[in-house]
């Protein structure tokens, strides 16, 4: 994840239990192209990441709101037309951090919007629906404009995982 991990983390320490940095168990992250085949690739690294960390039992709830912030993330975050220079980086980051019992992922962006949950109740709408379903599957998320040297945005969500011995009985 690189120096980055404690910038990412701090959103995270707001209305929840602590969660250390240095504590982070595993960490993964990898850069998006400005593309919508981008959300194909996420699912890819998402399902590649849980596996080798052996929780790849959570695959459908992570995978699902991975998909959706990332779809987010290129569908309102990016600027339309706008060339970008090579010294921003990618536009887009996807990070997976793991605790003993915790998982997060995280999607940067360059925006300082916020994101903007729609309401629940249309179900009948093409679209705006991402955050209402990161919200139900996830076990709270939200976001944080970034500081210093990182411009943008990190949207995240939190995911409880089962202990070891747990997840090995049932």
């Amino acid at each position: 994840m690189g120096t980055n991990g404690s910038t990412m983390l701090e959103p995270l320490r707001q209305g929840l239990p602590p969660l250390d940095p240095s504590a982070v168990s595993s960490a993964a992250s990898c850069s998006l192209p400005a593309r919508y085949e981008a959300v194909r690739e996420a699912r890819q690294f998402t399902r590649r990441t849980l596996d080798q960390w052996e929780i790849g039992d959570r695959f459908d709830d992570v995978c699902l709101v991975v998909s959706e912030l990332v779809t987010n993330a290129l569908r309102h975050a990016l600027p339309a037309n706008t060339p970008r220079a090579v010294e921003q980086g990618p536009p887009v980051r996807l990070h997976l951090m793991r605790w003993t019992e915790r998982l997060v992922c995280a999607v940067r962006d360059p925006s300082h919007d916020s994101p903007v949950a729609r309401d629940s109740e249309d179900f009948s709408a093409e679209s705006g629906r991402g955050l209402f379903l990161v919200d139900s599957f996830s076990d709270g998320w939200g976001w944080h404009p970034l500081a210093g040297t990182l411009s943008g945005k990190v949207v995240w969500a939190l995911f409880r995982l089962q202990p070891d011995c747990l997840r090995n009985e049932t």
